[in-house]
């Protein structure tokens, strides 16, 4: 049963006005957590920090920090919200975190559109890599 009263979590990945929860419902709340834990883990740059701080600020959302399943199902209680929405993550930590959450509170992730649609799947282990594979397909048509 499609959700009613969603909030929708915004997850570093989702940081854009493409963000299909967004798209989908613009007229729910939503939220972006900054994880306190993983940027101590990972030693995140300030700079880094501020380009998350500046996307985040182009969206109609709430900042929090600190524990992102806790903060994220906080402010779902807080809005009577009857699940969490949000697009499907691809970094194993933000699928991890979406697992945590689904524990706790109905959550729905929804499929974001493509950058680009490449012939064979993309080699993700460098950018250089995957933007000379990507960049032909990109610019096809122009």
């Amino acid at each position: 049963m499609p959700l009613q009263r969603p909030v929708i979590w915004v997850h570093e990945e989702a940081l854009g006005t493409s963000n299909p929860a967004l798209l989908e419902q613009p007229d729910s709340p939503g939220v972006f957590v900054f994880d306190t834990e993983w940027i101590k883990e990972a030693c995140i740059s300030r700079k880094r920090l501020g380009f998350l701080y500046e996307s985040a600020l182009d969206l109609p959302i709430t900042l929090r920090k600190g524990d992102v399943v806790k903060e994220v199902i906080a402010f779902a209680e807080r809005h009577n919200a009857d699940g969490i929405l949000s697009s499907l993550p691809v970094d194993p930590r933000l699928e991890r975190i979406a697992a945590a959450i689904e524990e706790h509170y109905p959550l729905e992730l929804l499929e974001p559109d493509p950058f680009v649609t490449m012939p064979r799947p993309p080699r993700l282990g460098r950018f250089s890599r995957y933007w000379r594979e990507a960049e032909p397909v990109v610019w096809e048509g122009f």
